[in-house]
């Protein structure tokens, strides 16, 4: 698929799934849908598969995303596998870079470590998986994230309070290590730190161009990225038609108005999700909502990625689809290749 952007040869695409239950459907069918969304992701010539990371979620089954990478990795051949991403405020640094580093020294050259700073859930499921003294605040992100970096590259200062210790196990070559974020500080921490930035489009649309180019501005260069990378995360229907596209688009629509957490419903089938009853608020942030979204048939979803690839400068564009039908989500995939690779 190339690289690039512009009116030039379209920058390549990955995967970012999170792994959503369908109303109808249960946890064990909508992972063995994400084994099959993989495998075809592999077949149509996609970089990279990432899964997200959501806690205390009944419509979401991307509770332990470094399981999954596992099984993904094992379930295919060549397409790059990894988490989009590890909230790192949950965990240990040092027990997160010995997962990655088993998992690339059984998938060399094929684990991505994705690293978000957000909670992922509720402030009680947060709580829950600190099981401490309390959970860590943003405040502790940028020595949490230097600090795995270190681990995962073997390279923590001499005078680190870890410095004798080592991540194990040893192989050569590291899982590629990502920086997620939809804000400046994200950015600022991949550009310190000589790190590759995936924005979070579908997050934060408004100031993607503006967060990138700041990143690029401070980036410092590092063994392990010499110059700066950026992908751009984007969330996307595809479908034969504009009005189908728009059609599919509904489940995600009403689902996202729930809140996070154990509170958010289930992932409608259109019908149900059409005859949604919206209140006025509701409405506006419908239409809020869809300035994050990327909605229509090949030629339209082409030029609108095609313009984001362009306005950013993006390396890889990562895309998240979710709509209740899993055959409809594998197409809106299959014609996204088909018309980025035209």
């Amino acid at each position: 698929m190339g690289g690039g952007g512009g009116d030039g040869e379209a920058p390549p695409l990955s995967v970012l799934d999170q792994v959503p239950i369908p109303a109808g459907s249960s946890a064990p069918e909508a992972l063995a849908a994400t084994v099959e969304l993989a495998q075809a992701a592999e077949r149509l010539g996609y970089r990279r598969y990432w899964v997200a990371e959501h806690h205390n979620t009944e419509s979401l089954a991307s509770s332990a995303p470094e399981v999954l990478v596992a099984h993904l990795a094992a379930s295919t051949t060549s397409i790059r596998v990894g988490a989009g991403g590890i909230l790192l405020s949950h965990y240990s640094p040092l027990k997160v870079a010995e997962v990655f580093r088993t998992l690339h020294a059984l998938h060399p050259g094929r684990i991505d470590l994705g690293v978000g700073r957000a909670a992922g859930t509720d402030d009680a499921a947060a709580a829950a998986l600190a099981h401490g003294p309390g959970v860590l605040g943003d405040e502790h992100h940028p020595d949490q994230l230097a600090t795995l970096v270190g681990f995962v590259h073997d390279r923590l200062a001499a005078d680190h309070p870890f410095a004798e210790v080592r991540a194990m196990p040893t192989a050569a070559g590291t899982p590629e290590m990502w920086v997620l974020g939809s804000s400046s500080h994200g950015s600022s921490l991949a550009a310190g730190l000589g790190l590759p930035f995936a924005f979070a489009h579908f997050v934060s649309p408004t100031f993607c161009s503006q967060v990138v180019a700041s990143y690029r501005r401070r980036f410092r260069p590092s063994r392990a990225c010499p110059r700066p990378r950026v992908a751009i995360g984007v969330s996307v229907v595809c479908a034969a038609t504009d009005a189908e596209a728009e059609r599919l688009v509904v489940s995600h629509d009403v689902w996202r108005l729930n809140p996070e957490g154990a509170e958010r419903g289930p992932l409608l089938p259109v019908a149900d999700a059409s005859a949604w009853p919206l209140n006025r608020v509701e409405r506006a942030r419908l239409a809020q909502q869809r300035d994050r979204r990327v909605v229509g048939a090949p030629d339209r979803v082409r030029t609108a990625l095609m313009n984001l690839a362009a306005d950013t400068g993006a390396d890889e564009l990562v895309v998240l689809t979710v709509c209740h039908d899993a055959a409809a989500r594998l197409r809106s995939y299959e014609l996204l290749a088909a018309a980025m690779q035209r």
